[in-house]
């Protein structure tokens, strides 16, 4: 099968997505230049660079109070920081919960039953628990082609790491199974870790 998608796929529903997995999902804490928290999943998302770390993530769509974007990206705008927290499997309800697209002044944390922490070296909540937090300060956002699709790039300035994720100086993921995205409604879980040797290590 060969499809344009300027002509459609004529599938039940659009496959690009499922092309692209697993995805890692930032969950990500923001708060508005009112004090307001949100907190919302993105899966077009990944580490950029190591030194300095940055990381990227895409916001795609739009709500009506916000002109435009959705509340992470207009939050991040006013203030210049957000945090990225890791989801783990356990925490996979709390994060469905936190997809829907609620007025801006609604609390995710409060509505998902989440404990808040502050950073350490931005003005931002975390999700008090969560394996790991990426402090981030905004570098850029970057308009791409369509309506309401933006990149966001920041450079990591704090990293929160869950204690018990540590096991003989390594974050171990199996310790938490980090959840995915996948395609259409699909999630995935990490449970299969295995390592390969660089050839000219």
């Amino acid at each position: 099968m060969f499809y344009r998608p300027e002509d459609g796929h004529g599938l039940p529903h659009n496959p690009f997505n499922a092309l692209i997995t697993p995805r890692p999902i930032a969950w990500i804490s923001t708060r508005d230049g009112e004090g307001r928290a949100n907190l919302a999943p993105y899966s077009f998302f990944n580490g950029t660079a190591y030194v300095p770390p940055q990381v990227m993530f895409a916001s795609t769509g739009q709500k009506p109070d916000r002109e435009g974007t959705k509340d992470s990206l207009a939050n991040i705008r006013e203030t210049g920081v957000f945090c990225i927290n890791v989801v783990e499997e356990a925490m996979r309800d709390a994060m469905n919960v936190t997809t829907e697209m609620l007025p801006r002044e609604v609390d995710e944390f409060e509505r998902a039953g989440l404990e808040k922490a502050e950073c350490e070296s931005i003005d931002c909540p975390r999700i008090a628990g969560a394996p790991a937090s990426l402090e981030c300060r905004l570098d850029q956002v970057i308009r791409l082609h369509g309506e309401a699709n933006y990149i966001t790039l920041g450079t990591v300035t704090g990293i929160q790491l869950r204690d018990n994720c540590l096991r003989d100086g390594i974050f171990d993921v199996t310790t938490f199974r980090p959840l995915s995205r996948l395609g259409y409604r699909d999630y995935a879980v990490v449970e299969n870790v295995f390592t390969l040797a660089r050839p000219d290590d």
